[in-house]
């Protein structure tokens, strides 16, 4: 069995609040949680539901629980939820209107969460569509509520939480759509706007767009080459169908993949372009970043060419060196570095 995390474990010394015919887990996290529930309810149907692919992969093999990656909660009739509370406010608004079109009319909530991811936030952010609130428990830095008497809604429909925004960058100007939870949510951040000044020229090919956000990168190359065909990739469902919008919305030729890193990327590129992400939950973490590094080159033609985007103070240099014997550094501040490979 997985370690538990410090959240999952406030549950489970309430286990007696964990029990229902039909339990929705939303934004489950890699630990055991889900075997350990279960167990608990060896006769219910279990839903484990994430917007994170990586989440996804490490669950599929747990027994007897159904495991949902996407952009939107489905199904209906669930009588208990338990939401682990994500880092991204608008993320955890935009789930909780999902989760009360989705639930029955005597359905509990479970709200779990780190001290220091602002858990302590969600009986405000819960006034008015519950009737009634309780804070269960707290450890190990965690606290644990519940809620009934919750006001459903009749349906839910993300476009509902689309946000339109123009970037206009590097002679450039297009429309494009995001989502709550996806990376920058409705903006160009400083560095894919750097990235974009010092893009590469690439007139015909393939082109991988990885952590693809809500598809910027993508559309602004695909707007200066319409020859170019695109495959953007990246962990977050939501991130995936934001990029749909905005690709579709300027007719760029792409699809968009979720993968955790370069795992379900096939085929050869003439182009990998990024702002490699770095973050994870609250924690900071180079992982994902590292390792694509190290994986890219497999998935580059022989002429192809890498370029992205990082923090200045990362060391990325030497990963690059390592893999492409040598790299060129296009653009340079005291906040940010373009690198070419």
């Amino acid at each position: 069995m997985s370690v538990l995390t410090n959240p999952s474990l406030l549950l489970l010394r309430n286990s007696e609040e964990l029990t229902g015919k039909s339990i929705l887990v939303v934004n489950f996290v890699q630990d055991g949680f889900l075997n350990e529930l279960k167990a608990l309810n060896p006769q219910s149907n279990i839903t484990a539901f994430s917007y994170n692919h990586a989440n996804g992969d490490f669950a599929k093999n747990v027994k007897d629980v159904d495991v949902c990656i996407n952009h939107t909660i489905n199904g209906e009739g669930y009588d208990l939820v338990i939401l682990y509370y994500p880092k991204s406010k608008p993320e955890l608004l935009m789930a909780l209107d999902n989760i009360r079109a989705v639930i029955t009319k005597d359905a509990d909530l479970l709200v779990v969460g780190e001290n220091k991811s602002g858990v302590k936030s969600i009986e405000k952010q819960l006034t008015g569509k519950a009737g009634f609130s309780n804070k269960i428990d707290s450890a190990k830095h965690c606290v644990l509520y519940s809620f009934s008497d919750i006001e459903l809604n009749a349906h839910f429909d993300i476009s509902t939480y689309h946000k339109q925004f123009t970037i206009d960058v590097a002679n450039t100007s297009f429309t494009a759509i995001s989502v709550p939870g996806v990376f920058n949510h409705g903006g160009l951040d400083a560095g894919t706007k750097m990235l974009l000044e010092n893009a590469p020229t690439v007139k015909q090919g393939k082109v991988l767009d990885f952590g693809c956000g809500a598809g910027l990168i993508a559309t602004f190359l695909g707007l200066q080459n319409p020859a170019l065909e695109f495959v953007c990739s990246d962990v977050s469902a939501l991130a995936t169908y934001a990029t749909e919008q905005t690709l579709k919305l300027n007719n760029i030729k792409g699809e968009a993949v979720l993968s955790d890193g370069l795992k379900n990327i096939t085929g050869k590129f003439d182009l990998i372009v990024s702002n490699p992400p770095f973050h994870t939950g609250i924690a900071t973490d180079y992982t994902v970043a590292e390792t694509f590094l190290a994986n890219a080159k497999q998935h580059l033609t022989k002429a192809g060419k890498l370029n992205i985007v990082a923090n200045s103070f990362l060391k990325y240099p030497p990963i690059l060196e390592t893999q492409f014997e040598n790299y060129q550094t296009v653009f340079k501040n005291n906040k940010f570095a373009v690198y070419s490979s």
